[in-house]
């Protein structure tokens, strides 16, 4: 199994390293077949704050076919995140990972370029939701049927979330989609939760 973890410029490392250890404990220390391989537009991409990280692949290298889930971390407006995460290129991607029946991960914003995609038309959803809510409002515009007061949402192959605080619980939800409940729940007590 490998995970296509897509870091568009500003993304959130506390929302990013979750699916880095999660899946990492899974084939570490439980011989689970998954591997995270990390991507953005370009080798390095800055994250929020101001954190260069290397990523494995450019956009340009990636081939949906070899993989089995996309993985998107959220970020800072300020830091550029819409920039990327609007970006025509990173939208088609997503449509692509639908279209081939993969899942999809989100954290926080991250929800936002997949509503733009248009592949959570008339689905459950739901992103970022303190101050004035209009991160879910934004989310709503797409089509969606945002779910305000649920934490993490899944509806079938996508799971969305809240804020930084529901990054492991994607992570371990996005493994168990893919590994199985009863594997998910083993590497999920011995991190603690």
């Amino acid at each position: 199994m490998k995970v296509l973890l897509f870091c568009c410029k500003g993304f959130e490392t506390m929302e990013f390293a979750p699916f880095v250890d999660v899946m990492g404990w899974a084939r570490n220390d439980y011989d689970m077949p998954v591997e995270v391989v990390t991507a953005g537009f370009s080798k390095t991409v800055i994250s929020t704050f101001g954190i260069p990280i290397l990523v494995d692949k450019s956009f340009d290298e990636i081939d949906v076919s070899e993989y089995d889930a996309l993985a998107i971390p959220g970020g800072f407006e300020e830091f550029g995140f819409y920039e990327e995460a609007y970006d025509k290129r990173f939208l088609n991607l997503i449509r692509e990972f639908e279209r081939s029946n993969k899942f999809i991960a989100s954290i926080c914003v991250g929800a936002l370029p997949i509503g733009a995609s248009g592949i959570l038309k008339g689905r459950k959803a739901t992103t970022y939701h303190l101050g004035d809510g209009r991160r879910q409002k934004q989310l709503a515009e797409f089509g969606v049927d945002v779910i305000p007061d649920q934490s993490v949402v899944i509806d079938k192959n996508i799971i969305t979330s809240f804020c930084p605080e529901t990054a492991p619980h994607v992570a371990i939800a996005l493994l168990r989609m893919l590994m199985g409940e009863d594997k998910a729940q083993v590497v999920a007590k011995a991190m603690g939760f």
